[in-house]
């Protein structure tokens, strides 16, 4: 169950689903109980804590989807299977109809990494959760205000594959454009410090609900 401020906004702590849909499909392939750290009209925080229970696409054999060849990787029939979010956690940050999300990066020790920008489907809110579509291209942008493309390569095979097609792929580039606009800004979330932000220790880590793929009753994003 979550919780709910009078305004509509999850209360800082609440446990919600942070979900992605299969792409050129209508179901969630990807689900990841998180933490709200803020939820405003301009912000939605969450914290995705390590060894969190979660649900990933693997291939039908088994095969994880990043260990199959490129030429293959979106036509083989996919399965979905329960894992743990390895490593450090991660911070997500979204603002309310911008097409990507900024994920903060940290090594053991809270160093910080990087921030990594993942350009999606503007997300979905409803009752248990945020529901989006990943689109394949992202940035990593690192400390020193420099940046690069990420996963070129896979933006164009999911072209290839029918995954998403030209007037799709023409808005995702001009979204990931925006996005390296206001990263030479330095605009928020990078000027913002959220480096230096660190989860409350009473957290715990969220369980993985047996309806983790139900079909929600859509609020407004």
């Amino acid at each position: 169950m979550t919780d709910t401020a009078a305004n509509g906004h999850w209360v800082p702590g609440t446990q919600i689903l942070w979900r992605y849909r299969q792409n050129a499909a209508d179901h969630v392939h990807i689900c990841r109980p998180v933490t709200v750290v803020q939820d405003t009209d301009e912000l939605l925080a969450v914290w995705l804590a390590p060894d969190t229970p979660c649900v990933k696409p693997v291939l039908a054999d088994g095969t994880p989807v990043h260990r199959e060849p490129l030429d293959t990787r979106y036509t083989k029939p996919r399965t979905v299977v329960r894992d743990r979010w390895w490593g450090m956690g991660v911070l997500k940050l979204a603002r309310p109809g911008e097409p990507w999300s900024v994920w903060l990066w940290w090594e053991r020790g809270w160093r910080f990494q990087s921030w990594y920008v993942n350009l999606e489907e503007p997300r979905t809110r409803w009752s248990g959760g945020t529901d989006s579509e990943d689109h394949f291209l992202d940035i990593d942008v690192y400390p020193d205000r420099s940046w690069r493309w990420r996963d070129e390569d896979e933006f164009a095979q999911a072209q290839q594959d029918g995954l998403m097609d030209p007037e799709r792929a023409r808005r995702v580039r001009e979204a990931g454009q925006e996005a390296v606009g206001l990263i030479t800004a330095w605009g928020a979330p990078f000027s913002e410090g959220w480096e230096h932000w660190r989860p409350d220790p009473a957290w715990q880590v969220p369980e993985l609900p047996a309806d983790w793929d139900r079909t929600p009753a859509r609020l407004a994003s």
